[in-house]
This record gives structure tokens, sequence and C-alpha cells, in this order.
């Protein structure tokens, strides 16, 4: 990783306004170029490539990050997490896969921006629960859908249809709304102190356009596809050890298997690797399957 940072260094530094006018200046690359750059990267580890592949996506990772800008952090520093998701992402991406990398690299973004914010908040004090994460990453859109974000405390029908919404108590929502409470800043603020430009001439619609909506509507059809498939390659034990396990929310424990089907734990987490090499195998070829007879 030392070395593909080094040789990828785009974080944010000094002047935020400075940088956000800089990242303009890369090209977009083409479906061909990217394919070839992340060909490049992946079997000769070419490190211009990577580079090459992560600056033309500086824009998206700003973006995403601008989304997080609520949660009083410094929004240079979400945007240097998500450039490090942004080469988590280059690092993972198979160009063979027949998809773009800005599909793929916008969870890996989200996924770093998310955990420097609640490693930030110290959520280990409101609890890490997923139930928890829910409630904090879509209070404020809540909120900003009830036309609230302006208020202290929720009023009473405000919090209960946050708590309906979300699947948590009245409580937690009373208190997590505490917590995040903090000054929001106007989107007329000026980026820099000689007062030219504003935050929100760097803003665009967080919505997805119809054409990513599409491609992502696809993607996802194309994968619940090959997972079905591939889930027919799995005995029934395999098969329902590997949905309890790693496709719930709330993953089975490996006790709860073991007196099942009256094996040791071990024997349970043996079952699920191999069930689980077995599913990537299988995904695989069929996806190797569907590019050769594109």
């Amino acid at each position: 990783m030392t070395a593909f940072a080094s040789g990828v260094s785009v974080a944010p530094e000094g002047n935020l306004s400075r940088y956000l006018q800089e990242i303009r200046k890369f090209p977009m690359l083409g479906p061909d170029e990217e394919y070839t750059l992340a060909k490049a990267y992946r079997d000769e580890q070419s490190l211009d490539s990577a580079h090459r592949l992560v600056t033309s996506h500086l824009r998206l990772v700003a973006k995403i990050a601008m989304g997080y800008r609520g949660y009083g952090l410094p929004i240079g520093e979400l945007i240097s997490e998500g450039n490090v998701g942004m080469m988590q992402a280059v690092k993972r991406f198979d160009p063979d896969r027949g998809f773009r990398l800005a599909t793929y690299a916008m969870w890996w973004i989200r996924a770093a921006i998310q955990e420097y914010i609640l490693h930030s908040w110290s959520l280990v004090k409101m609890g890490t629960t997923a139930a928890q994460k829910k409630l904090f990453f879509n209070l404020r859109k809540l909120k900003g859908q009830m036309q609230a974000i302006d208020e202290g405390d929720l009023s009473p029908e405000n919090v209960k249809k946050i708590a309906d919404e979300l699947e948590v108590s009245e409580a937690d929502v009373i208190s997590m709304n505490r917590r995040l409470a903090s000054p929001d800043h106007s989107l007329n603020a000026p980026v820099r102190a000689d007062g030219e430009g504003e935050w929100q001439d760097w803003l665009v619609d967080d919505r997805e356009d119809q054409e990513s909506e599409l491609a992502e509507r696809e993607e996802l059809g194309s994968r619940r596809k090959l997972l079905g498939h591939a889930m027919k390659s799995l005995n029934d034990r395999e098969r329902h050890i590997l949905t309890e396990r790693r496709l719930r929310d709330n993953p089975v424990t490996l006790e709860d298997l073991s007196q099942k089907y009256g094996i040791s734990r071990e024997r349970v987490r043996q079952i699920e690797v191999r069930a689980f090499e077995k599913l990537q195998k299988s995904m695989r070829n069929a996806v190797i399957d569907q590019h050769v007879h594109a």
C-alpha cells in the first residue's frame, strides 16, 4: 500500500479552494482508456496508470465528501479519507467485470468517509450496532425531509416518525439528535477569505442521473442473478450456513449453527469458508463466461 499511495499522493493540502480548482483539470476517462489503465495496473502494477485512474475520479470523491459536510468535520479531511477509499477501489477493481470504476469506487469512498466520521464521533460511547449507525447517517436526511434541520429538540411527532422509519427507539432518536446538534453553515458562506466563491458553487445535485441509476439497477440485477446461480453450486448445508453467516443483517452465531447440525463450531467455520470459496469461484467463472460470450 505504501508504494501505491506514494505514487498517487492526491490528498488536499493547504488551500481547499485551490485544491477543488486543481482537480477539475484532470481529464475524465473514456471506457476504453479506463479499461486499458485498469488492466495495466492490475497486471503490471503500473503506478502511472493507478495515478491516472485515481486523479480522474477526484471530483467524484469531493462530491461524495460534500454530502457528509453536516457532521462538523473539516471537509478537507473528509476528502482525504475519501481519496484513501478511492485508492483502495483502484487496488481491488477488476476491469473484466464489465462495469465502470466509478460505480465500484463510490462504495469504497463512502465506506472510508463513514468509518472516519464514526471514529471521529467516538461512536463507541454511542453504540456501534447496525441500527445506531443507520440512525447516525440517516437522521439529518430525514430531518431535512421534514424541514426540521433547524430544530433543536425534535417535536414528539417527528421523533416518532423517524423512530418508525429507521426501526429504532424514540429515546435513541432523541439522544442521537442531541449528540449531532451543531451549527450549520450557510451555503452562501465564502470558500476563500477574500470572499470570492461560495460553497454552493461547488455543490451539485446529489441524486444520480438517469444513466447512472439505470447502470446501477442493471448491475444489481446482474449480481443477484449471478449470486442466485452460484448458490445452486452449494449443497443444502453449505447454502444454509453461508446464508445465515454472511447474507443476513444479524448473522447467526457459530454456536447456534453447531448445535443445529450437531458439529463443532470450528467445523461450522470450515464449512462456511469452503462454501464462500465455492461461491466466489462459481461467480468468477460465470463472469468470465459472460465476458467471453459478450
